[in-house]
């Protein structure tokens, strides 16, 4: 008894609220979903070019083998196959030590020629030129009394006073010597006071500019031993290790940039004629991925093979990255659908509507409610990409003419979600 008043009260604590509001008018609050808002257009069956499957291969748009540019030892190389480089990274260093030491050794001397040319082109100190003016002085002095001891002996002599031959000769000497003693302190002087000739100033300048040749010579040198990555790209073979010999020219890492990649196909003399530079192509590659993309014609080669009678052709695609790694690899197998020129009869639908990322590409196409024809359930269906005819593309799949498939709003949706089509939209 004391159990089923238990119950009873239970019950009406959890029902009593919603019985409550029921019984004053209040709707219960709906669980379904609303129906997606999409827009659509119909699959039309028209004329479009003809077009072939050419199989080609996924290339590099960039490729370079890195070689030594310098001789020298191998003293890091911090890089695998399949990192990630952007241009100017190191590759691998080379030992520098001896060079370094020439480099600092050159720098000093070049510091003491730009010293030197400093001096000459500042002039003489003016306490030096004081020093020098002193000595002439003193020189000028020196001589003018060497003159009047001479004079006074020669007016001795010639009156046959006490003056000897001798003593003359002497005065005479002194005489001679304190002159050339003033005239080259004078010299000296006047060199300090005109400062350096303009020929001793070229020449430290002429000085200065081949040592800083040399200093930028052995900078280069050294620059040289450090290998670089000539662009961003992905190192995808290693060609040296730590400690290993590497000569001039030897290579040291291939590099690789994917951020385009180009799909290297060989097309038939036929089919290569139909071809533009800039023309847009339907790519597909199975192993991606998203197997569906859009390249652009980059390149025709106008040498062909003559025994097949193909020409090489370049489609340029963007590439992505996926977990910092690009979604098209080199090597990768792609299909192109190229133009034959001649038109025939297709199923095409907006490229829009492809939703792309599976396995296969697909549609949704919409099965209207009987009800409303602005309503319906959709469903996914499967296609086969054919050859693109500007925002068209040839599709061979379950599809008819007429159908309605989802050209916006197709990419969140799943299979049997309901729709509200807000527009349907044509395509050329």
């Amino acid at each position: 008894m004391r159990f089923s008043c238990l119950l009873s009260c239970s019950l009406w604590m959890f029902c009593g609220p919603a019985l409550s509001m029921t019984a004053w008018g209040q709707k219960p609050v709906s669980s379904e979903v609303p129906p997606s808002p999409v827009a659509v257009s119909r699959v039309q069956e028209r004329e479009i070019g003809g077009s072939q499957t050419v199989v080609g291969t996924i290339q590099p748009a960039r490729r370079s083998i890195v070689g030594s540019a310098v001789d020298g030892r191998v003293i890091e190389f911090p890089r695998e196959m399949g990192d990630r480089v952007s241009e100017g990274d190191m590759l691998a260093q080379l030992r520098t030590e001896t060079l370094e030491w020439q480099l600092a050794a050159a720098q000093a001397e070049l510091k003491l020629r730009e010293q030197e040319l400093a001096e000459l082109k500042n002039g003489t100190d003016p306490e030096q030129i004081a020093n020098l003016e002193a000595r002439m002085k003193a020189a000028t002095a020196q001589r003018d009394y060497a003159e009047s001891q001479f004079k006074r002996m020669q007016s001795l002599f010639d009156k046959g006073q006490v003056a000897t031959q001798n003593q003359l000769d002497e005065a005479r000497s002194g005489a001679t010597s304190a002159l050339q003693d003033q005239i080259a302190a004078k010299a000296l002087h006047d060199l300090a006071v005109r400062g350096p000739r303009e020929e001793r100033i070229a020449q430290a300048e002429a000085r200065v500019e081949m040592q800083t040749a040399m200093v930028r010579q052995l900078s280069d040198q050294i620059q040289r031993h450090t290998i670089v990555a000539p662009f961003d790209g992905y190192v995808v073979a290693e060609n040296s290790e730590v400690g290993q010999w590497a000569s001039q020219g030897d290579p040291i890492a291939e590099i690789v940039q994917l951020s385009e990649v180009d799909v290297r196909a060989n097309v038939p003399e036929e089919q290569v004629s139909q071809l533009r530079q800039g023309q847009t192509v339907t790519v597909n590659v199975p192993g991606a991925p998203r197997q569906l993309w859009e390249g652009t014609v980059h390149r025709i080669v106008p040498q062909g093979d003559e025994r097949s009678r193909t020409f090489p052709v370049d489609i340029r695609i963007t590439n992505q990255l996926e977990n910092d790694l690009p979604v098209l690899k080199a090597g990768f197998l792609a299909t192109l659908q190229l133009p034959t020129g001649a038109t025939q009869r297709a199923t095409v639908i907006p490229k829009d509507a492809l939703v792309l990322g599976g396995s296969q590409p697909l549609v949704y196409v919409v099965d209207l409610s009987a009800e409303n024809s602005q309503a319906g359930v959709v469903r996914p269906v499967e296609v086969t990409l054919g050859m693109s005819d500007g925002t068209a593309i040839e599709v061979n799949g379950m599809l008819a003419p007429d159908q309605l498939v989802v050209v916006e709003g197709n990419e969140r949706l799943k299979p049997g979600e309901k729709v509200r089509i807000l527009d349907e939209v044509d395509y050329e």
